[in-house]
């Protein structure tokens, strides 16, 4: 699923401007991970920022060695209660 599809599926359950509050959501998410923080959705799962250290890669097409920065990523873990569901 997109996001075109998460807002048609949000708008036809629903009589609120669906987009405006998907976009305000994710702006809501994007701020807070910004920060640091971590965004918990009990019954979902959860998001944080994590650190990653710099370290040696490989340039597949040529084979070079290459230095990759350290920097940041978002880690999603999935609740109990949505991984029972998956089941």
């Amino acid at each position: 699923m997109n996001k075109t599809e998460l807002i048609e599926s949000v708008s036809s359950t629903t009589d609120t401007k669906a987009e405006k509050v998907v976009n305000a959501v994710f702006e809501a998410f994007v701020a807070e991970l910004k920060k640091g923080g971590d965004i918990t959705i009990k019954g979902f799962g959860s998001f944080s920022v994590k650190e990653t250290a710099a370290r040696k890669g490989r340039n597949p097409k040529t084979g070079e060695s290459i230095s990759i920065p350290a920097g940041k990523k978002v880690s999603f873990k999935v609740s109990p209660t949505l991984k029972e569901v998956l089941k």
